[in-house]
């Protein structure tokens, strides 16, 4: 990581120098730079560097164009990253219509937007509505992407993981149990999204168990590994998001 942020900062000075602060390519680059300082761990000052960089894409490419809505995904991403769920969350509920009325609904990114968006919603303390989002995402990805779409996997996991979180232990399970043969068929037997898929179905079953009079199981969240990180991807955390984190 802090080898990849120093290139990225070097990078960046030299497209200052010979290209100047406007120029698409410069812009570009300090969205990876922007990017690979919250991977190197520094959220907060990932989000403050998208901030700025949302600013001068405005003004330079305007409010449509592909680069403004990509900065407008990872600005909402980071903020959700340094500890404000609830910030991101309504940051892409904001930034949905544009990116429907621009790219539509079908688009790769419209897609991780609304995963992203279901994901921090959940974080923020609704799981409920992240139940709701992700099933909606479910509908279209089906549609739009086949059954055996590893963003369709993925999503079937979150809603699997946010049903649990919602307290409908049974849903979970029930989720749970239909995507892993199809995870197993895809993916394999030592896809790490398989093993995380083994993984959630072991906790919401030790937590079904704990539940019932007379026996006792882990303490809730043990053996929960949580958001996992995973390279990011223009709007959303990377499809990988979803098995641990988000889609």
């Amino acid at each position: 990581m802090a080898a990849a942020l120093y290139a990225a900062r070097a990078l960046h000075d030299q497209a200052l120098v010979h290209l100047g602060p406007d120029h698409s390519h410069t812009l570009t680059v300090r969205d990876l730079l922007a990017g690979w300082r919250g991977e190197a761990g520094d959220a907060a000052g990932a989000a403050t560097a998208f901030a700025e960089l949302l600013t001068d894409r405005l003004r330079v490419l305007g409010l449509d164009h592909p680069g403004t809505l990509t900065t407008r995904g990872n600005l909402a991403l980071w903020r959700g990253e340094s500890g404000d769920p609830t910030s991101a969350a309504a940051f892409l509920q904001e930034l949905l219509p544009d990116m429907l009325r621009v790219q539509g609904p079908d688009h790769p990114e419209t897609l991780r937007a609304r995963a992203s968006m279901a994901y921090w919603r959940g974080q923020g303390g609704d799981p409920a509505g992240a139940v709701t989002a992700y099933e909606e995402l479910l509908h279209d990805r089906l549609r739009v992407q086949g059954p055996d779409h590893p963003d369709v996997l993925t999503t079937r996991n979150a809603l699997a993981r946010w049903q649990g979180e919602a307290g409908d232990t049974a849903s979970a399970l029930a989720s749970l149990r239909e995507l892993l043969p199809d995870v197993l068929r895809v993916l394999g037997p030592e896809h790490p999204d398989t093993l995380t898929t083994r993984a959630h179905l072991a906790r919401w079953q030790d937590r079904s168990e704990s539940a019932e009079p007379g026996k006792h199981g882990r303490a809730r969240g043990e053996g929960d590994s949580g958001p996992q990180p995973s390279a990011r991807r223009p709007v959303a955390k990377p499809s990988g998001h979803e098995f641990g984190h988000i889609a």
